[in-house]
């Protein structure tokens, strides 16, 4: 890979903490959570919303549906925050000294509107982004070709001089196919030593 010219980051699970079972084990109990995942599909509700759907309304309608349920599924809209949290201070650290160093940093994230929106009251690095390509308002999501196509298109920079990271493998597997230099993120050290090995940073700057 040449010279790297943008570094692009996925959010949940890169930048904040995105696990909803985990908020749910706490909240109602482990065999209370399996229970409800297993009768309601929490999850194909929320790539609607990533989709671009009404965050309140999809999951206030799947309540309706599902009533013995219902306060459950409306935790998903009403302690969204509590889901996704705390940040990942290292990860964060990292945007921040890469954008210092002048080397702009893009956001590629499947995320819904209403809760992007209440993320940037919420975490100031949201708002440090040079570019965001958020699914919700494209309409259109990863691992799906458009949305990179979007950022490519948005950016007008070549793809082999784009740098991402993204816990999801088949999200890497369509950047790295399209010619992006691509990390699957598995935790921030290992994507600080990415940054080392792409020379973006150097071992100092990215805290190893």
């Amino acid at each position: 890979m040449g010279q790297v010219k943008a570094v692009i980051y996925d959010i949940g699970q890169v930048l904040i903490e995105w696990n909803p079972e985990r908020f749910y084990d706490r909240t109602i109990g482990v065999d209370r959570r399996k229970a409800l995942f297993a009768a309601v599909d929490l999850y194909g509700v929320n790539d609607q919303v990533d989709r671009g759907a009404p965050f309140r309304d999809s999951f206030y309608a799947l309540a309706d549906k599902h009533p013995e349920y219902g306060d459950e599924i409306r935790m998903w809209h009403d302690r969204w925050l509590d889901m996704a949290s705390p940040e990942i201070p290292w990860s964060v650290r990292l945007l921040r000294t890469i954008r210092a160093k002048g080397v702009p940093v893009f956001a590629l994230s499947n995320f819904g509107i209403e809760p992007f929106e209440t993320a940037m009251q919420h975490y100031p690095f949201f708002n440090e982004f040079d570019q965001k390509y958020v699914s919700g308002y494209l309409r259109m999501m990863k691992p799906d070709n458009d949305i990179y196509a979007a950022l490519e298109a948005g950016c007008g920079l070549p793809p082999e001089s784009l740098l991402f990271t993204d816990d999801r493998p088949e999200n890497i597997q369509t950047a790295a196919k399209r010619g992006w230099g691509a990390h699957l993120f598995e935790g921030p050290e290992g994507w600080a030593r990415a940054l080392v090995n792409h020379g973006v940073l150097s071992e100092q700057e990215a805290g190893l």
